[in-house]
């Protein structure tokens, strides 16, 4: 078994070297036309969502409940329930620019984990101590900006103890067949789905931003959902391979974990179902989260991808000399993304 593991990264590292791509499946994707590679990564992404659980597919979402409307400088905030998966209802936070076209990009802001229970959604507006608030520059630049509480964070935190009711819902969830992560990616999807019918947003300038654990299920949600015009993820794109080389699995919370993942998929045939739409990822060469050998691998396997079935400048992905942590430089690099992908781009 670890001798086969071995040869399975050899075998990769010599196809990155050489800017080819074979996913765990074993179809070489570097030979595919184009519309063999669109058919692939539709067949690939329904095998995604199959392994993240038994899913309320058949749920139909009611209406969203507005519980305040806010006015702060520059956006009009809305306070909301919605309805996504009919097993227990999602506050969230609705951000409307004063100043914004009649049919404006759309983001959705997803909050990081930290162990930082209490805060959620509010991470929009608040920030914390290594990322600035987003708020005020989703509102600048003129974003519809939608940002909900996941699964045990914010107003949905059940335990007094945050880490034992994540925990705990991740072990009754797996009893039921169900996936914590699955359930996750569920409701941010589900919430997309909000954020594309608001009659404020343009339906075809989509994207999606979000730091640690925002960051994974941000990459995640451009692999599994093609609406998303633009992925902005910061500080953790990790490769499971060099995760578990190092022996840092610890770093990351239980919701992290889904069943036989790595049967089907690693970090970058996830990835590579975000191509050709526009991916920018940035992150720390001294994050333990996640490991630079691994950042540069998904690098080396993406770039080949997106310069054959796209535009080459549309995938960027970055380490900077830093811990888990947004520079300066990095918003620097995220606002203009923002501003080429989402602000100026034509709608679809």
């Amino acid at each position: 078994m670890e001798s086969g593991r071995r040869d399975f990264l050899k075998q990769s590292a010599a196809l990155i070297a050489l800017g080819g791509a074979t996913p765990v499946s074993g179809e070489p994707v570097s030979e595919k036309t184009s519309e063999e590679f669109s058919a692939f990564q539709a067949r690939r992404r329904k095998e995604l969502w199959s392994l993240l659980g038994d899913l309320p597919w058949n749920h139909t979402p009611g209406p969203a409940v507005v519980l305040a409307t806010e006015k702060h400088d520059g956006y009009t905030l809305e306070r909301l329930v919605l309805d996504l998966n009919g097993v227990e209802p999602v506050p969230a936070l609705l951000l409307i620019p004063d100043k914004r076209p009649e049919r404006a990009p759309g983001l959705l802001f997803i909050h990081w984990h930290a162990g930082m229970y209490d805060l959620g959604k509010e991470q929009l507006l608040t920030g914390v101590s290594v990322q600035p608030a987003y708020a005020p520059v989703c509102a600048e630049k003129g974003l519809v900006t939608l940002a909900i509480d996941s699964w045990c964070f914010g107003e949905r935190k059940h335990d007094e103890n945050g880490q034992v009711g994540e925990e705990s819902t991740f072990k009754e969830m797996i009893w039921n067949g169900r996936v914590l992560y699955g359930m996750m990616m569920f409701d941010e999807f589900r919430a997309m789905d909000y954020l594309a019918a608001r009659p404020e947003v343009d339906a075809g300038r989509l994207g999606v931003l979000g730091m640690s654990m925002g960051s994974t299920k941000a990459w995640w949600l451009a692999a599994l959902d093609p609406r998303v015009r633009l992925c902005l993820d910061v500080c953790c794109l990790t490769d499971f391979e060099e995760l578990i080389k190092l022996h840092n699995l610890n770093h990351h919370g239980i919701y992290y974990y889904v069943p036989s993942l790595l049967k089907h998929f690693q970090t970058a045939q996830i990835n590579e179902l975000i191509v050709p739409r526009a991916h920018l990822s940035v992150n720390g060469r001294l994050d333990e989260l996640t490991p630079p050998a691994g950042v540069l691998k998904i690098r080396g396997y993406l770039y080949p991808l997106y310069q054959k079935y796209g535009k080459a400048e549309d995938c960027h992905i970055e380490l900077f000399e830093c811990p888990h942590q947004e520079l300066p430089v990095m918003r620097k690099l995220i606002l203009e993304w923002m501003d080429a992908h989402l602000v100026k781009a034509a709608g679809g």
